[in-house]
């Protein structure tokens, strides 16, 4: 991976560590939330987008168009699944599950489907990312995913980690192959997500208004963190970057996120945190030169 894509990772694994952490915060808003900051980012985005329209003059085909729909789709479950499981299962367990799947499932699919060369150098960093991601937010008690109690968190995390493999595909074919401009391409599938919500919202629009209540701030910074950071990730794979370097080397955040919490929380780092950033850092560094 060049040294500008390893650059474009790592800023947009910054932006995806902090409105992750956002989005906890207003887990039990539920789909109300998720329309929300949908509704922020196409707001937030949109003088970029006509700046495109406007001078890039894009080409619109029938692939395309459904290359955006399917992508919109996908990242609509992912959202609703995302904030279902950390309703009703800890983040602790469903993060990690689901921030280890879709590297490694992503990986995987973009060897078999997009004949992406494979490396030993190559999937060993995506492993040790993997394991590093899994340390980390077990703190070393990897056997504790296992347990009656923390099984829920483990299905949704795999089903969430199953649709960020899926949508980085989706997502990869359409700024590689089909050259759309990442912006561009992120908003159209915000927009096309915002709008299979609004039948939901439109139900009980006084309802999703009360829901949403005290937490448009969040919103906000959400609908311009969450778009930003994968709009990056995007630029980093349409220059060229390898969806098997790139998915995994986004895992950062949680390297990222724990050193945060290190430095300006204070917070208390064992054994099984400290051998996970080692080993993101070993794998991010096999990544780069994969």
């Amino acid at each position: 991976m060049s040294l500008s894509a390893l650059l474009l990772v790592i800023t947009a694994a910054i932006a995806h560590a902090t409105w992750n952490l956002l989005n906890k915060k207003a887990a039990h808003v539920g789909p109300a939330f998720v329309f929300a900051y949908g509704f922020c980012s196409t707001v937030i985005y949109l003088p970029w987008v006509i700046w495109i329209l406007v001078f890039d003059d894009p080409s619109w085909s029938l692939p395309v168009v459904l290359c955006i729909l399917l992508s919109g789709a996908l990242h609509l479950i992912y959202s609703l699944c995302l904030q279902r499981g950390y309703q009703v299962a800890d983040l602790s367990v469903v993060y990690p599950v689901a921030r280890g799947t879709g590297p490694l499932l992503s990986t995987f699919g973009a060897l078999l489907f997009m004949s992406e060369p494979a490396s030993v150098r190559g999937i060993s960093g995506m492993l040790c990312v993997v394991l590093g991601v899994v340390l980390i937010a077990t703190q070393g008690q990897i056997t504790r995913l296992l347990t009656p109690t923390a099984i829920v968190g483990v299905r949704w995390g795999m089903l969430v980690g199953t649709l960020i493999a899926a949508y980085t595909l989706v997502d990869a074919y359409g700024v590689k192959t089909l050259a759309i401009a990442p912006v561009l391409f992120d908003w159209a599938t915000c927009v096309t997500k915002t709008i299979m919500m609004l039948p939901h919202v439109a139900r009980n629009p006084k309802q999703a208004r009360q829901a949403v209540k005290g937490y448009w701030h969040l919103a906000w910074a959400i609908g311009l963190l969450s778009p930003l950071g994968y709009i990056l990730v995007l630029y980093a794979l349409r220059n060229g970057a390898a969806v098997s370097l790139v998915a995994p080397a986004r895992e950062m955040s949680m390297l990222l996120v724990t050193l945060a919490g290190l430095y300006f929380l204070r917070e208390a780092v064992g054994w099984g945190r400290l051998a996970g950033c080692c080993a993101i850092a070993v794998g991010v560094v096999l990544l780069a030169g994969g």
